[in-house]
């Protein structure tokens, strides 16, 4: 494998400034004209979302704009002036944060994983047409989204929501902080769910929907229209700051899949399954979103809520010490297998299932941790295959499966068992921050767009097992019967 980073003496300019605000902590580095990282130029602060058993999932926006200038300061180094021509930001998708009239958070920032407006979108399914928001806005009604959070506000804590000025999502809020400015990215104005897919605007009915008004909202720009604003450090004079991006986008085009025959499993604390294409689908199938992201593109897929988070919910609460995880998962798999609906935090694709937990099926005695462990990673390998089904009505059968994140590095044998799963091929990309080499990539396109760029690195191909493809249909189906008990039933 070739090293993919380059010393910064034989960095090609122009160089961008890549920022990815991530569930676990923000992160920044700088890239060359060819998207290559330059070597020991890279910076990252820790953090976590404040979390509670009533569904709070949030971060405070202020404690993220003094990381991501403690980023830029660490990278932004005099020595570079004249050097950096573009600062790309991306954040977790379906952050919201309330700005006062000083331009000040009035709230904290909401984050994609905050679920206590699910009475909100249980009210506003009985409300509306969820089949034609979907059509219209790509997004189905769900906690993640805006809409349905909104409502829960007004209702819980209207004179705070009387107060806000400007809603924005985290992204906005570090620039208008950071550079007195803002605008939101197509993308990111399509992750909240009150963006017309078709049109590239704010959509009227989801606004009245949700009690907001236009105004109350930020300018929407293509990824090829960047903000020309000054800030205070002098390695940034005359650098253009890119509207802000969603990390999915991000990470689609950061490991390559940035074409309609290559579908991106990403695969860290959450998880997706995405394919760009380049045309607006005519008919959405019901698991899926549809994200505009720019004035041609389209980002489609689903996403999952629990996968990183269901490799750690089993290494701190299951004994697993002294097992060999890579064993367990290289293993041919065993009928006596618990079955595992793993939704440790709610489900979004495909049945959107906000309230959902997770269902351990089929466990015994003779049941070991091993084995529950096998079977729970068997489960994310199904809920990936799910959404694939559905890709496939709509993209049709896919070329090539690439993936990505921390779970494919830390338990990369578990690509097996999703190879098996899809009966398809799965490609590891094993260049590290995929996300943030994409937000650089993105920049780049406007910014040196007549330079090549670098190929990223891959490790061996995972081919589906034909003998276990009789096993998988039987799991998927065991999966099917008690999804439909107990979570749709429910």
């Amino acid at each position: 494998m070739s090293d993919f980073r380059v010393p910064l003496a034989d960095a090609l300019d122009p160089l961008v400034l890549a920022l990815d605000v991530g569930s676990t902590a923000s992160r920044g580095g700088l890239y060359d004209a060819a998207g290559r990282p330059v070597l020991q130029h890279r910076h990252k602060v820790p953090h976590q979302f404040t979390t509670g058993t009533d569904g709070t999932s949030t971060i405070d926006p202020d404690q993220v704009v003094a990381e991501v200038e403690e980023i830029v300061t660490a990278l932004a180094r005099p020595e570079l002036t004249g050097r950096i021509a573009g600062v790309a930001l991306d954040t977790f998708a379906s952050s919201l944060v309330g700005v006062g009239p000083d331009g000040r958070a009035l709230t904290p920032c909401f984050t994609y994983a905050d679920s206590r407006c699910a009475a909100q979108v249980t009210a506003l399914r009985a409300e509306l047409d969820e089949r034609e928001v979907q059509q219209r806005t790509g997004t189905r009604l769900h906690s993640s989204y805006l809409t349905a959070r909104f409502r829960w506000l007004r209702e819980t804590a209207p004179s705070a929501f009387a107060a806000v000025e400007r809603w924005m999502s985290l992204g906005e809020y570090l620039y208008l902080r950071m550079l007195g400015t803002t605008a939101v990215g197509t993308s990111t104005a399509a992750w909240t769910g009150l963006l017309d897919r078709r049109t590239g605007a704010w959509d009227p009915g989801m606004l009245e929907v949700g009690g907001v008004d236009l105004e109350q909202l930020s300018e929407i720009r293509t990824p090829d229209r960047p903000l020309e604003a000054e800030s205070r450090w002098p390695a940034l004079r005359g650098a253009r700051w890119f509207p802000v991006i969603t990390d999915g986008l991000a990470s689609n085009l950061g490991i390559e899949a940035d074409n309609p025959s290559t579908v991106a499993v990403a695969a860290a604390t959450s998880g997706a399954m995405r394919v760009l294409v380049s045309e607006v689908p005519d008919v959405l199938p019901p698991g899926l979103w549809c994200y505009r992201v720019d004035a041609t593109r389209s980002l489609l897929g689903g996403a999952l809520n629990d996968v990183g988070r269901a490799a750690t919910w089993l290494e701190e609460n299951v004994r697993l010490e002294g097992t060999d995880l890579g064993q367990v998962l290289t293993a041919e798999p065993v009928p006596g297998t618990p079955t595992v609906l793993p939704y440790f935090s709610g489900e979004r694709s495909t049945g959107w299932a906000a309230g959902a937990r997770a269902l351990l099926a089929d466990v015994s005695a003779a049941t070991t941790a091993p084995m529950l462990f096998r079977g729970t990673m068997e489960g994310v390998a199904l809920s990936y295959a799910r959404v694939a089904a559905q890709l496939q009505q709509v993209a049709g059968r896919t070329q090539r499966i690439v993936a990505s994140g921390r779970v494919t590095q830390d338990l990369p044998d578990w690509l097996q068992v999703l190879a098996d799963a899809l009966g398809a091929p799965v490609v590891p990309v094993t260049i590290k921050r995929s996300t943030l080499h994409g937000t650089a990539l993105l920049a780049l396109d406007t910014l040196a767009p007549g330079i090549e760029r670098a190929p990223v690195d891959v490790g061996p191909t995972h081919q589906p097992v034909p003998a276990r493809a009789a096993y998988y249909a039987d799991r998927a189906a065991r999966y099917e019967d008690l999804y439909r008990a107990v979570v749709a039933g429910g």
